[in-house]
């Protein structure tokens, strides 16, 4: 589109970086140092790239960042009027959750445990598996996810991993079925409140296998989910970009809501209309103060993660998927995440790191334990990809 664009990540050797598109990018870390460092820093930025630029946080840690420093940085950049407090009530699960269930929104069945007896007790009703998440983002173990398979699997990670008074965590049951009953919203809601851009779609397959990021995915239009999701978000006064995710409880015919992202997600690019818009083109358009198009989803485009080869070789270990019909379901896939072929150098920068990685000692996670569970097995995520 003609547009400069310049990307901030804690190392320059990350592999989106590598990208012959940016026209500049800037090493700094949001996680260690203070907020006002922070600050300096991206007016520091600014400077530099001489205008007024606008802001797309592409994590939990920088969408709050933004609304908590906003006074400062509005002056130098362009972001949406959203409050620090939605934000938060956004990212940290268990506000969310409370956020849901206020408004009649469907979620999993959930615990917060405050100590060993409430996970021995949750152990005793659950059925299992159950997936252990971390509840805020920006605190130790944030970002896990974790699928385990018995109680004692349970009893062990909650000794392995808690060293707080208050633990980040959540433990949620599994709601049972495919991959293919995950379904994804991305969308945009103008200062408005309205909704400029709605998609939605279901994840094929996960990497990690059976909890993790959508490595396959598929547009497709669900209303029950995008009306859903609208009288959420209405409800809570969001605006900016959003990434939500749900899952199809056949047991009582529901979508119960898993995750609210409010930010560009990682899969936004599966979603894009039939005139070349998605989210992050619609959010830059109303930014700037210009015609937004209409929208129309392009429904049927595929979109892939690399991984989802690794996802391959778990799945068809677990007897849930051939090499054959991995091939046929790859029909249709119009972008993959790192790779292409005008703009090579990401793919081959995250080979590259995959390789080095390869002959390196990989040292056991704590709290990483198998479930073997009536072929589920046990997955851990650690980061998410922006």
């Amino acid at each position: 589109m003609g547009i400069s664009v310049y990307g901030v990540s804690a190392t320059h050797q990350a592999a989106g970086l590598a990208s012959r598109y940016w026209k500049g990018s800037f090493p700094w870390s949001f996680l260690g140092p203070l907020q006002v460092e922070s600050t300096q820093f991206m007016l520091e930025v600014s400077r530099r790239i001489g205008g007024r630029a606008v802001l797309i946080p592409t994590s939990d840690v920088t969408a709050m960042f933004v609304a908590e420093n906003a006074d400062e940085l509005r002056e130098n950049f362009i972001f949406p009027a959203q409050s620090a407090e939605v934000l938060e009530s956004l990212i940290n699960k268990k506000q969310m959750y409370q956020l849901a269930g206020a408004a009649h929104i469907p979620t999993a069945k959930t615990i917060f445990p405050q100590s060993q007896a409430d996970v021995e007790r949750f152990s005793q009703e659950a059925a299992f598996p159950v997936i252990v998440k971390g509840v805020d983002p920006r605190l130790p173990g944030g970002t896990t996810k974790t699928l385990l398979g018995r109680p004692e699997h349970l009893l062990e990670y909650y000794d392995t991993v808690v060293n707080s008074a208050e633990p980040n965590l959540l433990v949620q049951e599994y709601i049972p079925g495919e991959d293919d009953t995950v379904w994804m919203f991305n969308g945009y809601v103008n200062q408005r409140s309205t909704c400029l851009a709605a998609f939605t779609g279901q994840k094929l397959r996960q990497y990690p296998p059976y909890a993790g990021v959508a490595s396959l995915g598929i547009c497709l239009r669900n209303d029950a989910v995008g009306q859903m999701t609208s009288r959420f978000l209405d409800s809570v006064g969001y605006c900016g970009p959003v990434d939500v995710d749900y899952r199809y409880d056949g047991r009582d015919g529901s979508y119960k809501l898993l995750d609210v992202n409010p930010r560009i997600g990682a899969t936004f690019r599966l979603f894009v209309a039939e005139n070349g818009m998605d989210v992050a083109r619609v959010y830059y358009l109303d930014m700037t103060d210009q015609p937004v198009p209409s929208i129309v989803p392009r429904e049927g485009r595929k979109w892939m993660l690399e991984e989802d080869v690794r996802s391959c070789l778990r799945y068809r270990r677990d007897g849930k998927l051939s090499l054959r019909a991995w091939a046929s379901s790859l029909r249709g896939v119009q972008e993959t995440a790192w790779f292409a072929l005008d703009d090579p150098a990401p793919f081959l920068t995250r080979c590259w790191g995959g390789l080095k990685s390869t002959f390196h000692p990989r040292t056991r996670l704590a709290g990483e334990l198998p479930a073997d569970v009536q072929g589920v097995p046990g997955t851990h995520e650690q980061t998410r990809p922006s």
